[in-house]
């Protein structure tokens, strides 16, 4: 808890302190022989908390090391033998014990390394310990190392490397750290093995996985107890493995959307070879979209194991968290099945899920997840699988067991989750039981390949291919893809992750595919248009030139006719002749004829006789049967018969191969017979029919039909084939001459017959050709008519035509123009969608200056000299449209609105003001929208309906994304058949395609963890100043000039509608020229409409033109009013950054309008312009001045008056004044003490001293206002010197060289007792106010003029202010005390209040929630309520609160803030402690004794309470003293009183001092202060009873400004006194000095420049690596260590610890005190010129130079330093007294080595790092030299002459100062009005003596007096008894102190 304690160890304290405990029922236990032992890791390394001293005091620690790297070798030689034996036991390498040892060796060195190199300062997982050994040995098992058939060492070290990746390389974080192991494994495998580690597979990309495994599980059993075995695969099988089980995947779940490379096949070895092994959990550590999940699914998929995830709804808690872990013990540990239980982050909605995971992990059970009920049936199945495995122990251990072999964990978690770390170290099982994999993102080569794979799939390869191919410096290609990888680098600062590098992706190629559709629809169109207005001009050309051809060819027409009639002629003549010709032929051709005809007979003759025969045999072949055939084939040897007729039938066909296999293998030919039947005898040549006959007259019986026949039925048939073909072979021989003089007769003929028709042709042709020369010289004529005709008809068509085209000209060219620039912009697409989706992914949750400037710089880069995000994606209509839907017309949310309508992702809307939620809700109502709050109670119901049917979701109201949502966000559909399903909740819900979801969030600062994060798209509408000021320039123009808006807005609208209307009109002409059809100049339809469209278009562009000159005017006139926009948008955000300083301090934009509105409305008579701006400027400024300060507590005033002096009004300061103001500018060094003394010595002698420092500072800073000054004029300086109002009397003769600015600054240098009057002087002329603070809260007022039923009134009090009764009597007025509700908050007063809420807003009651601050978890839930009712107009919500660090930002910036505080002084403190009391609750018991005493009680609280008005002299810090102390002290005044006797005061005093108001105070010197108040106010003397004489009044004890306290009961005679004290406290009041006010202001005005300081810190200044930035801030800094090193050896001196043989302790402490002192600085040094480094860009940032950076931007010491020492808490002040203090030790020490150190001059201490450890050495030196124990010494001070008498050892000590006294050396003195606050005392001789010695003064005239280190009075030096001539409660009320002098 917040205290430290935690619950185990404190009940284990008590068991062991106790023995025993109390139970539920608070019963006790006791406990007897129970012995406890408990084990954890090391203190240092894991764990949530530290254990406590007091535990740890009642228990023996026993710290069991890790053995040395020997022992380590011997352990894991003796543990690698058998595993290597097992497979690999005759092996010549490793089967010899030598090698083995060697390498366990190597691993020992390896680990060794590896612990070295990665420690838990880089990432607290890098935790290694010698079980990753035992892993690495255990897991070679798995390793197919008997495959080894080499006889090297090289195949068992491949897997050995691979298995040390797996184990250490894969937990690493960052290219730098696994190149790093890298390196290391290299140099194990080289020095040892003399092997490289690149050779060993891992970048050659073969993984070793259990896909890969060729020999089955079964075959070793021992082995497989390990795991499933793993097989080498090579890259690219494992990629097509994994593909071909995404497929498998896709069937029976969803498609994965996964592209292959070598990451993820990377990725899914690892999961693989973890998951396959017993029990092997996984904790996948990385960010969103590394593709974690996507893996798991596989990987369990293939393995065919259950894959578990709970399923989140809007109820699930604990309770349903431990029911589903019940089902996992249930499925791995009673029914054995394997199970993987995936959890995410976001599922992780409670940290103890972990805490019961943790313990699943670790013992296999989750303690209390059964009751002994439900546990007894669960164990009863297992009893049998027990006894069958022999298992000994418990049930329930063995269901554990069975449970950690079965379930295999897998954790999903974001690394940058905040959490992140706190849950693994919370969780040790996490680090144990699971393999950290680190999973953080994919390497920049993979990063590069991913568009390449991605933009393959949608753009094409063609755009990558041609942008490659040119030479542009930047188009595309590899190019465009490194632009990718650049713009996601760019983010990668503000949370890009893998996922949204997807997102990037998609959405380039969703606007690039838009676009590229949009350009090239429109450049066709184009085209179109240009192409027939081409095609126009050139038929135009084509006319002219047809006409003018006309003529001539009527002439050449005549000349050819001539020229016909003459080759009539000739033809004729040609024609006789050819049918002479044809005559002779026919005669010819008669009497060929009879020739052939008789050859003819002759051969038919011959033939007549065979052919008959070769049919026949034919025929007979054709049907012998294939069974037949298949007979003769099967015979092994065939009859004789059979062979010679096959051999006859063989010769014939050209087969000489006769043997019976080639027959055989004849017959078995596909169509043998057709090919026998198809043969032709004319191809059987004379040599084979030779043979054929031969073979018929050899074997002549053989052919005989009827032997034949008796052979087969086949062969006969083949026979007479053989014989007939033979005989036609003759026959055709011998006819042979017959035939060829047949065919030479034929040939002749047919020439004749060719010539012959070729004549008749000829013949034909030319009596054609006579008619058609006749018809066409009777046509000539006419066609010279038609011509003429034609001729005239076309000159008409010309110049119609011309006339068009000269029109249409501007258009043509505008039009080829356009077709230019599409092409041009088509060309540069890739680059500017790629920007726009950029943009879209990255930069819509930016502020407008990171946008700009992110755009500039990926521009550069992709090569683009200019891109308008606005105009690319969007037009100027539909901008007008959103502006008309209420969308806020500044560029940031017009952007927005492009990112929320184009995104990939679901939008998440940051929009503090709603507007831009009231637009989308506007936007979207056309698209089935439905609205429903976060909150809602139907709100799971209602996302169920919008996902099943498709509609438009806005969630408003979203605090953080809801757990239920992410399967919505991520699209993590599931196919069932044809539909898609989604997990909503528990459900499982039908998803609809049109399903569109929207989040909205008022939150300025909503939480979203990473993961959640990287699947929206954050689009930020939270307000920025050109945002603002456009808002404002639009509010005061509606305001001032509604005309000018009106035109404005109609103008643009007009021109928008001119625009369109131009563009139809464009759009016609093209549509119009594009689908004519035919000639268009023929067209006179089309012509007429060319016209009139093109008429039309000229009148709308000189609209256009005009319209634009009018704009601009409008835009000069609006522009006047942009110095007041600039004002408000400016003030807006300086009182912005108050938040830095008080958490209450918000205020939203809405309320800032309002007063802009209200400033706006104010009647001012002014005349111009300029002076109705100027006067606005003032009255926004005046109004927003009081509506803050009454939001402000009043310490707060004058800080906020001077910010907004300095936001505001930059033209009063001067350049480095500010700076110099508030201590950030860093002056030049000063060193030794000798020129302080110098710089005293040269400073004006009316100047105090102690300012000397400061005077050379200013100076040094401002060396020509310096001169100005004439500081050395005593007569110009002196009234400024000695007036207490010395801001009032500046030196008149400078008031006009001086600004104002500079007369703060040198009242800051001269009299900063004055600085807080001079402060708030500037301010209230500056900001033309009559006083700072505004008047007085009056609760009435405030309702009458500014509250609002919808806006809650929240008053934040201070502690003791309490405004319930006036608030009471306000509503008593108003709407009387029956309508009037108030509920005190606190524990289960949460739904009353809701309900009354509700109540009240409905009947216009009013309503007052009290002590919010009791209950800020709660106040979101009362923010949304309030924001969904509609109230009642008299309806008044009053909240109250005290000041809290976490209330809530919505509910401050929503609410009307007004500070409540108890007015100061002792008047209103008396007046609210009586009117606590009742005048009946005075005069109780009519007892005097108890009403006086009631008064002195309620002075003292009066006094106590005011008294913090004074810290640290007053109070040394506050201390809460509150009514609850006053009602303690009344009611013991009661108790004192109730008895008759005297009261007891010492009983009083006792209770006061130890518990009621002492209780509070831990300073012994303030308890001083309240003892001497308390026996003031309560003794006989002050409270005298009936008796008080005047004498012994309370006035001269009380210090009251009044007479005697009242010797009455009655209540008004308490009230005239009360009366009659002065409004404003006077010093006396409180026994502090008359100059209190000048310590008041110093502190005041520190204080106020402090909080300056914190307001100008940047936020986040130092979270975000800036060059420029950083070197500006920290560059003078720098500087200024230079300079204060420049001459001393500090930096470069080699220093050595102190020799222990110091005899002196005072000597050993000065040199252990230098030595630590060079040490520092040469710490501080060394972390300096890291920084250094880094800024000059030489070295890398690294997290301790980012740490120490940004302590320095924010002003503060660095952790690294204060560690050390705890210095100022100014970094240059820090560095100067650092160098100081160690130079001055140089000093100490070497008059220690000389033996001058106590003797010679004083010491000061302040120039110790350690001033108290001096003293405490001084008092061990001085034991030693009188022999005493250092318990018998006190030690002593003296200022006489003579020293302390009796001191062995005395030192002289100076330059200590005193506050709230003077001191002359004898005796203290009161400070005097003028006194200055504080004074040097003389130095003083302090020893340590005996405590018998007697003082050097009466002990009755001394004080002891604490030393302090410095003014603020935080740190003991030591105290010192100071002689103060009596009196010792002046010296005690005063406040007095002693510090050390500043350094």
């Amino acid at each position: 808890d917040k205290w430290g304690t935690s619950q185990i160890i404190a009940f284990l304290q008590q068991v062991l302190t106790y023995n025993g405990f109390y139970d539920k029922n608070l019963e006790w236990v006791g406990l007897e022989g129970v012995q406890i032992v408990a084990s954890m890791n090391a203190g240092s390394t894991l764990g949530r908390h530290q254990l406590s001293t007091r535990f740890t005091s009642v228990v023996r620690i026993c710290c069991v090391g890790y053995p040395d790297q020997e022992q380590l070798q011997t352990v894991y030689s003796t543990y690698l033998a058998p595993v290597l034996h097992h497979s690999l036991a005759s092996h010549p390498v490793w089967g010899s014990t030598a090698k083995i040892h060697a390498l366990a060796g190597s691993m020992v060195q390896l680990y060794e390394q590896v612990r070295k190199h990665f420690t838990v300062d880089d990432h607290s997982h890098y935790v290694f310990t010698p079980r990753d050994l035992t892993h690495w040995v255990l897991g070679l098992m798995r390793y197919p190392l008997a495959q080894d058939s080499s006889s090297s060492a090289g195949p068992l070290l491949k897997m050995w490397a691979y298995e040390a990746r797996r184990l250490f390389r894969d937990r690493l974080v960052g290219e730098k750290d696994l190149n790093q192991f890298e390196a290391i494994l290299g140099s194990v495998l080289r020095s040892e093995w003399s092997a490289d580690a690149s050779s060993l597979d891992y970048h050659g990309g073969a993984f070793y996985v259990t896909l890969g495994s060729p020999h089955s599980s079964a075959s070793d059993a021992i082995a497989a107890s390990f795991g499933r075995p793993l097989g080498r695969l090579s890259a690219a099988d494992l990629q097509e493995i994994v593909a071909k089980e995404i497929v498998a995947y896709g069937r029976e779940h969803h498609e994965l959307d996964i592209l292959l490379f070598h990451e993820v096949l990377d990725h899914m070895s690892r999961v693989d070879r973890v998951l396959t092994a017993p029990g092997g959990s996984l904790l996948l550590a990385g960010r969103s979209g590394a593709g974690r999940g996507t893996t798991v699914a596989l990987v369990t998929h293939m393995h065919q194991l259950e894959l578990f995830t709970p399923h989140i709804s809007r109820n699930y808690g604990l309770k349903q968290f431990r029911n589903d872990l019940k089902n996992v013990v249930q499925l791995t540990g009673v029914e054995g099945k394997p199970l993987v239980l995936l959890l995410e982050d976001h599922q992780l909605l409670d940290p103890t899920f972990l805490e019961l995971i943790n313990s699943l992990l670790s013992a296999g059970e989750v303690p209390g997840l059964y009751t002994p009920e439900e546990l007894e049936p669960l164990l009863l199945p297992l009893k049998d699988d027990m006894s069958q495995e022999g298992f000994r122990g418990t049930a329930l251990s063995y269901l554990s067991a069975r449970v950690k072999a079965n379930l295999h964990l897998v954790l999903i978690m974001d690394s940058t989750n905040p959490n992140f770390t706190m849950y693994c170290e919370s969780n040790p099982a996490l680090y144990t039981h699971c393999s950290f994999q680190s999973m953080e993102g994919w390497s920049k080569q993979s990063m590069l390949r991913i568009p390449q794979m991605f933009l393959r799939k949608t753009i094409g390869t063609r755009l990558l291919r041609k942008d490659l191919e040119g030479d542009r410096p930047v188009t595309g290609g590899d190019n465009l893809i490194r632009s990718f990888l650049h713009v996601h680098e760019s983010c990668l600062p503000s949370g890009a992750t893998p996922r949204k590098y997807i997102t990037f992706l998609k959405t380039y190629q969703a606007v690039y595919s838009s676009k590229k559709s949009r350009v090239l629809k429109q450049q066709n169109h184009l085209q179109a248009g240009v192409t027939k207005l081409n095609e126009a001009t050139s038929l135009v050309d084509e006319l002219k030139r047809k006409a003018a051809a006309q003529r001539a060819l009527l002439a050449q027409k005549q000349a050819e006719a001539d020229h016909a009639l003459q080759e009539i002629t000739v033809s004729m003549q040609s024609a006789t002749e050819q049918k002479n010709e044809m005559e002779i032929l026919k005669q010819k051709q008669n009497e060929e004829s009879v020739n052939l005809e008789k050859r003819k007979k002759a051969i038919d003759i011959e033939l007549s006789e065979i052919e008959p025969l070769v049919r026949e045999a034919k025929r007979a072949v054709g049907n012998i049967k294939k069974e037949t055939l298949s007979e003769i084939r099967a015979l092994p040897a065939p009859p004789e018969v059979i062979r010679d007729i096959l051999e006859g039938v063989l010769r014939i066909m050209g087969v000489f191969d006769t043997s019976w296999g080639s027959m055989r293998s004849f017959l078995a030919r596909r169509g043998v017979k057709e090919e026998i039947q198809s043969f032709d005898a004319r191809k059987l040549s004379p040599e084979i029919r030779e043979s054929v006959q031969e073979l018929l007259e050899k074997n002549k019986k053989s052919f005989d039909p009827a032997v034949a026949k008796r052979a087969s039925t086949a062969a006969a048939p083949l026979a007479a084939w053989v014989k007939a073909n033979c005989r036609f072979s003759f026959v055709l021989e011998k006819i042979e001459p017959l035939e060829t003089e047949q065919a030479t007769l034929r040939r002749s003929l047919e020439k004749s017959e060719a010539k012959l028709a070729k004549l008749g042709k000829v013949l034909e042709v030319l009596d054609r050709r006579v008619k058609e020369m006749r018809d066409r010289f009777e046509q000539l004529t006419t066609e010279a008519a038609k011509l003429r005709i034609e001729v005239e008809r076309e000159a008409e068509i010309i110049a119609t035509a011309e006339n068009l085209i000269g029109k249409l000209e501007g258009e043509h060219k505008r039009w080829s123009g356009q077709v230019t620039e599409l092409a041009q912009e088509l060309e540069q697409l890739p680059r500017r969608a790629l920007l726009a989706a950029g943009f879209i992914t990255y930069l819509s949750q930016a502020p407008e200056d990171e946008r700009r400037q992110k755009l500039a710089d990926w521009m550069e880069c992709v090569g683009l000299e200019s891109f308008d995000v606005r105009k690319f994606l969007s037009t100027e209509s539909e901008q007008l449209i959103w502006k008309g839907e209420g969308l806020p017309s500044d560029d940031l949310s017009m952007e927005n609105a492009l990112a929320i309508l184009q995104g990939e992702q679901c939008p998440f809307l940051v929009d503090p003001s709603q507007r831009a939620t009231e637009w989308l809700k506007v936007h979207l109502k056309e698209s089935r929208l439905e609205v429903i709050n976060q909150q809602d109670s139907n709100f799971t119901t209602a996302l169920e309906l919008a996902v099943r049917f498709g509609k438009t979701l806005v969630i408003q109201e979203v605090d953080g994304v809801e757990p239920l949502l992410y399967p919505l966000l991520r699209k993590n559909l599931v196919n069932q058949g044809p539909r898609f399903v989604i997990q909503v909740g528990e459900k499982t819900v039908d998803y609809n395609e049109s399903f569109r979801l929207f989040l909205t969030t008022r939150n300025p600062q909503p939480e979203i963890p990473p993961d959640a994060a990287s699947v929206i798209t954050k689009v930020n509408f939270t307000t920025t100043r050109a945002g603002l000021r456009a808002q404002l320039l639009a509010a005061t123009i509606q305001h001032e000039k509604p005309d000018l808006e009106q035109r404005k807005t109609d103008l643009l609208k007009a021109e928008e509608d001119l625009k369109v209307q131009l563009a139809e009109l464009e759009e016609s002409l093209l549509q119009e020229l594009a689908t004519a059809e035919g000639n268009i100049l023929e067209n006179k339809v089309l012509l007429d409409s060319l016209n009139e469209t093109k008429a039309k278009s000229s009148t709308i562009a000189a609209s256009l033109e005009e319209s634009l000159n009018l704009q601009a005017s409008l835009d000069q006139e609006r522009d006047s009013y942009l110095p007041l926009a600039n004002f408000g948008s400016t003030l807006f955000f300086v009182i912005g950054s108050l938040s830095k300083l008080n958490n209450m301090y918000q205020f939203s934009l809405a309320s800032f309008l309002r007063l802009f509105q209200k400033a706006l409305q104010s009647k001012q008579d002014v005349g111009s312009t300029d002076l109705r701006i100027s006067a606005l400027t003032s009255t926004v400024q005046s109004l927003t001045y009081e509506y803050i300060c009454r939001s402000l507590f009043k310490a707060d005033r004058l800080m906020f008056a001077v910010h907004l002096v300095h936001g505001m009004h930059p033209q009063l300061f001067q350049e480095n004044e500010w700076e110099a103001f508030t201590g950030q500018l860093i002056s030049g060094a000063f060193r030794r003490q000798e020129s302080i003394k110098q710089m005293k010595e040269s400073i004006p002698s009316w100047c105090d001293p102690e300012r000397a420092v400061a005077i050379q500072q200013f100076k040094s800073n401002f060396p020509a206002l310096f001169s100005n000054l004439n500081l050395s004029s005593a007569e110009t300086w002196s009234t400024f010197a000695r007036s207490s109002h010395c801001e009032r009397e500046f030196p008149p003769a400078l008031s006009q060289k001086v600004t104002p600015f500079q007369q703060v600054l040198v009242i800051q240098v001269l009299r900063p007792d004055r600085l807080q009057s001079a402060m708030e002087l500037f301010a209230t002329r500056a900001l033309r106010l009559k006083e700072l603070s505004p008047a007085t809260l009056n609760l009435r007022r405030l309702y009458s003029s500014d509250t609002l039923p919808t806006e809650p009134i929240l008053v934040v009090i201070s502690p003791g202010a309490d405004p319930s009764q006036e608030l009471q009597e306000l509503a008593e007025s108003v709407v009387g005390t029956e309508r009037y509700h108030e509920v005190a908050m606190g524990q289960g007063q949460a739904s009353i209040a809701i309900q009354l809420l509700r109540d009240c807003s409905v009947s216009g009651n009013w309503l007052c929630l009290k002590n919010l601050h009791l209950v800020t978890g709660w106040l979101p839930s009362l923010e949304k309520e309030l924001n969904s009712l509609e109230p009642h107009e008299s309806f008044r919500l009053w909240l109250t609160t005290e000041s809290h660090p976490k209330f809530p930002l919505v509910l401050l910036q929503s609410s009307l803030k007004v500070t409540f505080e108890a007015p100061p002084g002792i008047k209103k403190n008396l007046e609210r402690t009586y009117d606590s009391w009742t005048k009946e609750y005075i005069a109780e018991g009519n007892s005097v004794v108890r009403a006086q005493a009631l008064f002195a009680l309620a002075w003292f609280h009066a006094v106590v309470q005011e008294r913090r008005c004074y810290i640290p002299q007053g109070w040394s810090k506050f201390y809460e003293f509150s009514m609850g102390d006053l009602r303690a002290a009344a009611s013991i005044i009661d108790r004192l009183c109730a008895v008759p006797d005297k009261p007891q005061w010492e009983f009083m005093h006792g209770l006061m001092e130890n518990a009621i108001y002492g209780g509070r105070v831990d300073n012994t010197f303030d308890m001083r202060v309240l003892c001497s108040y308390l026996k003031q106010c309560f003794d006989d003397a002050t409270i005298p009873g009936q008796a008080s004489t005047p004498k012994h009044s309370g006035r001269k004890r009380l210090g009251l400004p009044f007479g005697n306290i009242p010797v009455s009961t009655r209540m008004q005679d308490y009230h005239s006194v009360l009366n009659s004290l002065p409004e404003t406290d006077r010093p006396s009041f409180f026994g502090l000095p008359a100059n209190i006010e000048r310590s008041s202001q110093r502190t005041i005005s520190s204080r106020v420049i402090s909080q300056l300081k914190v307001l100008a810190r940047i936020e986040g200044s130092g979270e975000r690596f800036d060059r420029e930035a950083w070197s500006a801030d920290l560059s003078p800094l720098l500087t200024l260590w230079k300079k204060l090193n420049q001459g001393s050896e500090l930096i470069t001196k080699h220093v050595s610890p102190p020799s222990d043989k110091i005899d002196s302790p005072v000597l050993a402490f000065v040199a252990l005190e230098r030595y630590n002192a060079v040490r520092l600085v040469q710490t501080v040094h060394s972390s300096l010129a890291a920084l250094n480094r880094v800024l000059k860009g030489t070295s890398l940032l690294t997290p301790s130079v980012q740490k120490l950076a940004g302590a320095l931007l924010k002003h503060e010491i660095p952790g690294s330093w204060t560690e050390l020492w705890e210095g100022p808490s100014d970094p240059a002040l820090y560095l100067h007294s650092l160098v100081a203090r160690t130079l001055a030790l140089g000093v100490w020490e070497e008059k220690g080595r000389g033996g001058r150190l106590l003797g010679e001059g004083a010491l000061d201490l302040s120039e110790l790092f350690h001033p108290d450890t001096f003293l405490n050495a001084l008092r061990q030196q001085t034991a030693r030299a009188m022999r005493y124990s250092m318990d018998t010494l006190k030690f002593m001070c003296s200022w006489k002459p003579g020293g302390i008498p009796g001191a062995k050892v005395s030192v002289k000590i100076g330059g200590l100062q005193l506050e709230g006294c003077s001191f002359d050396g004898s005796r203290l003195l009161e400070n005097q009005r003028d006194s200055p606050s504080v004074a040097a005392i003389p130095p003083c001789t302090v020893a340590w003596v005996a405590k018998e010695t007697p003082a050097p003064y009466p002990e009755a005239e001394c004080i002891s007096l604490p030393i302090y280190y410095s003014s603020d009075r935080e740190k003991l030096v030591a105290c010192m008894d100071v002689p103060c001539g009596g009196n010792q409660v002046l010296w005690i009320q005063c406040g007095a102190a002693l510090f050390l002098k500043n350094q």
